[in-house]
């Protein structure tokens, strides 16, 4: 059957959200429920030389407090907290009395109530020998490692940059940021049914299940993870967290259920973050604009132990069609917790400063930036030599430009001038990001009565990956929505590969539409002739069966037999961006216009708008969701948010929503979002690529250049503040 387009549905969960029937990790209810409350350190690095607990146990309803004597046995190697599932070095705090990073735990008070723990935790003593320490890698004890060479190169592109007749030489800097999801971090461990449940808004259920009984040195099938709903994600949860495997513990040695959910502070100094990054971009061209070649050279903060490589360089060479190109990448290691991903980990922070750079350079050549950028494009891999399955970022840039009204511009800073004086500019970026899937395991039952129940892999983090999935249900089978059992987020259903990179409704999409189709022939089967147009569940009530029952495993592209064991065994198994025949990504062009008042150099973005390349569109309604809410954090990447980062005593200084500014609703304005919408059927059979990471990618880019156009000012760092334009 060929994929249908998509109505505009309404969310399949969201009636169940607005009634607060959809139940988080946290809202699980459990008799004889503990709550959790860790003590965190107040010192960047050193050891515990006593912890003072006496206090805290006198505090009515505390039951025990917890500290590294309890936790020795916690088995860090090999680690389970590794970025994508993989492993770390292995620190795990308090099975020790080192302390690695300001704001790790060191004690865990457990009481029957939830202001109990809480008073216990401020009545906890802590003694310290503190060590020197470094916060930010320009710090003098930061650790540089060796400068590594990107394998992405194609040609001499140091000896073409030096003999090119065009050529610009900046960099751009971008600061450490955070998460902060509405949904706190938390974790809840009960035993039910003779198994220890943890209970966590995850993007990995099976992998952070997995690694805790491996911490744990319990059997895999001893716990079971659930995630039935994610409220925010964006790469922080798609690990094991520090306080999980204290939670598991503790239930364990108690035999309670135990709940803890970090406060907001503490979670700037114990959970993942985009780290600082540095990037020194050269650009080489001919009198025509052509990109004859790119040298591209990133520094990236890490933590002392944890790995987070710097993957900076992984798209810009693939974005347009460059004669010939190197990178190379270098890490800093500085005395704080891992980073990780956040939302389009290195693609966001890659394309503001290449998008960017690529806007200087079509300013000393004295081109239009869209220009620019639609002389350059490839429908090849310049590195590979392979073509895209699908590439449509001309079709993006064009229509974005003629919605946006990209005309008006001119290429004098400043010549655009609203009725109240305020200074106007346009600015353009693009985006890509890989186009990646992954295996499943799924069961698919429907009945006589229409009632249908799907058991897949796969986390609703708030993207809408339950009405993706519908989608392919509703389309190959005719159900009623409303009588849809969606079961996703749970090892005791399937086995759940982690939900992250963009490859969610890439994967879970064919995954539905496969056991739909597989649904199909075995019906046709037992009647003996071809299904009809009619719903399926009426067809398969004219057989007088109750019930019809497939399972199947969905094998990505590119992969063999093989990827389904590993899923099963919990282990991250991706493919893509390269594929045997091509290269697979989902495309973007924003087109941003800010208003800059020019005494107080205060920036507004009136308006929007952004054409997405992302394959077949499986939600209209959930899909614009995706892009509008890329580029608010676009926006608050440009214009507000930034760690502010004390080198006295190495925290985080605005850890609260108070001060780590992100934008409301009067920084936003009009956001206008458009697809292509062309299936992608070389890629998978849905025809779908990705859309939540690839909405950030070149949003920021597309403001910080609409505020060159305006001001005339080149602002190489983020977030732009008002300072840099004064």
């Amino acid at each position: 059957m060929t994929p249908n387009r998509n109505a505009d549905r309404p969310r399949i969960d969201a009636h169940e959200k607005v009634l607060g029937r959809a139940l988080y990790a946290a809202d699980q209810p459990f008799p004889g429920l503990l709550h959790a409350m860790t003590v965190p350190a107040t010192i960047a690095r050193g050891r515990i030389l006593s912890i003072d607990t006496a206090a805290a146990l006198q505090v009515p309803g505390v039951v025990r407090v917890f500290t590294h004597d309890d936790f020795s046995q916690i088995r860090t190697t090999p680690a389970a907290r590794g970025a994508y599932g993989q492993p770390g070095k292995g620190y795990q705090p308090m099975t020790a009395p080192q302390v690695r990073h300001r704001g790790e735990p060191v004690a865990l008070v457990v009481a029957e109530t939830l202001e109990a723990a809480v008073e216990g935790a401020e009545a906890v003593t802590v003694r310290y020998t503190e060590e020197p320490f470094s916060a930010r890698m320009d710090d003098d004890l930061a650790a540089p490692e060796p400068e590594a060479v990107s394998p992405l190169a194609s040609g001499d592109a140091d000896a073409v940059f030096a003999s090119a007749p065009h050529t610009i030489d900046v960099e751009y800097r971008h600061p450490q940021q955070h998460h902060n999801p509405i949904e706190l971090i938390s974790t809840t461990a009960a035993f039910e049914d003779g198994t220890l449940r943890i209970y966590e808004g995850t993007q990995s259920a099976a992998a952070f299940a997995g690694g805790l009984a491996g911490m744990m040195g319990m059997e895999p099938q001893a716990l079971r993870g659930v995630s039935p709903y994610t409220g925010g994600g964006f790469g922080q949860k798609n690990g094991v967290q520090e306080q999980s495997v204290l939670v598991a513990s503790a239930a364990l040695l108690l035999r309670r259920p135990v709940k803890l959910v970090m406060p907001r502070g503490q979670l700037f100094h114990t959970a993942s973050y985009r780290p600082q990054s540095r990037h020194r971009v050269r650009l080489a061209a001919d009198g025509d604009g052509r990109l004859l070649a790119g040298i591209y050279e990133t520094v990236q903060q890490n933590s002392r132990y944890d790995g987070f490589a710097s993957d900076h360089g992984a798209n810009p060479p693939r974005m347009y069609g460059y004669g010939a190109w190197r990178g190379s990448e270098r890490i800093v290691r500085v005395d704080t917790q891992t980073p990780g991903h956040q939302r389009a980990p290195h693609e966001h922070p890659a394309s503001h400063a290449t998008e960017c750079a690529l806007d200087e350079l079509a300013g000393a050549l004295g081109m239009d930036p869209v220009a620019l950028r639609l002389a350059n494009d490839t429908q090849r891999d310049p590195i590979t030599g392979k073509p895209f399955s699908s590439r449509h970022l001309v079709d993006c840039l064009k229509r974005g430009a003629a919605r946006f009204g990209w005309d008006r511009r001119t290429n004098q800073p400043g010549a655009l001038v609203a009725e109240n004086g305020d200074r106007i500019g346009l600015g353009v970026a693009c985006g890509s990001y890989k186009a990646a899937m992954t295996p499943s395991v799924t069961t698919l039952r429907l009945s006589a009565g229409g009632q249908c129940r799907i058991a897949t892999s796969g986390h609703e983090m708030g993207q809408g990956i339950r009405s993706v999935i519908a989608a392919e249900l509703i389309d190959v089978l005719g159900v009623d929505p409303d009588k849809l059992d969606i079961r996703i987020g749970d090892t005791g259903h399937a086995p759940q590969h982690l939900t992250a990179g963009s490859w969610g409704a890439g994967s879970a999409a064919p995954a539905a539409r496969a056991a739909a189709l597989k649904l199909r022939e075995e019906l046709s089967q037992l009647t003996g002739a071809a299904l009809s147009d009619e719903p399926v569940p009426v067809q398969l009530a004219r057989t007088r069966r109750p019930y019809l029952e497939v399972s199947m495993d969905t094998v990505p592209l590119g992969k063999d037999r093989q990827a389904i064991e590993q899923l099963r065994r919990g282990m991250p198994v991706t493919t893509g961006p390269e594929y045997p025949d091509f290269l697979a990504f989902s495309w973007i062009a924003h087109f941003a216009e800010v208003h800059v008042e020019p005494s107080t150099g205060r920036v507004r973005v009136r308006r929007v708008v952004s054409v997405a390349d992302c394959g077949r569109v499986m939600n209209r309604r959930t899909a614009e969701s995706q892009v509008r809410g890329g580029v608010v954090w676009g926006i608050g990447a440009a214009l507000r948010e930034a760690a502010e980062i004390d080198p006295r005593f190495g925290g985080v200084l605005n850890n609260d929503l108070a001060e780590y500014v992100v934008p409301v609703n009067a920084d936003i304005g009009a956001i206008d979002v458009d697809f292509i919408d062309e299936p992608d059927s070389r890629l998978n059979p849905s025809g779908v690529k990705g859309l939540g990471e690839v909405a950030m990618v070149g949003a920021a880019a597309a403001v910080v250049n609409a505020v060159h156009n305006a001001t005339g000012r080149r602002i190489r760092h983020l977030p732009i503040r008002i300072e840099d334009l004064l």
